[in-house]
């Protein structure tokens, strides 16, 4: 069953070229020592879907190239969700809790609030300055918790049996703040 699940995955021209820039194979055919790089930085997009495809990224490498997490080669970019521009002052937010400290503490008045849909619609150098800048980035060290973590959602939410996606859904439906449909 894994071997097949293995060889649909690779049929993917995104997977492949993933496993084939990261140069250490996957699976059985894994060695670290081949690995071009010693930090890989997963980017994607703020929103509930680009928090999918993360999910997926880590469900991957924790199955198929867990050895690249163990070594702690593993990243998560934290691109904003949010710019609020207000008169010369601007802010980059990640997420909607921190929108409404940002507002309950600077106030309404004169604000604009820029939800970004995806990391297309930040002109280059904001993605730089809030993303991609070394200097001022914010990236998060994947740890085996967090892989483990991933693949546990994936395989419920992804799996063939669906009481226990009945189960999840119904255990965190209460927490869902802004559903992205």
């Amino acid at each position: 069953m894994e071997k097949s699940r293995l060889a649909k995955i690779l049929k993917n021209n995104e997977v492949i070229s993933l496993v084939t820039a990261i140069g250490t194979g996957v699976s059985e055919d894994f060695t670290l020592e081949s690995a071009r790089y010693h930090k890989i930085i997963l980017m994607t997009d703020a929103d509930v879907d680009g928090e999918h495809i993360r999910t997926l990224l880590l469900t991957l490498l924790f199955r198929y190239m867990k050895p690249l997490i163990d070594a702690g080669y593993v990243y998560i970019a934290q691109p904003p969700l949010y710019r609020i521009k207000k008169g010369k002052a601007e802010y980059y937010i990640h997420s909607d809790r921190e929108l409404a400290e940002k507002i309950n503490e600077i106030g309404e008045k004169g604000l604009a609030i820029q939800r970004y849909k995806g990391l297309g619609e930040m002109n280059p150098e904001q993605l730089w300055e809030t993303t991609m800048n070394p200097e001022s980035r914010t990236l998060l060290q994947v740890t085996l918790e967090d892989a483990i973590r991933a693949d546990e959602i994936f395989r419920v939410l992804m799996g063939d049996e669906v009481e226990p996606r009945r189960r999840f859904i119904e255990t965190h439906a209460k927490e869902v703040v802004e559903l992205d449909i």
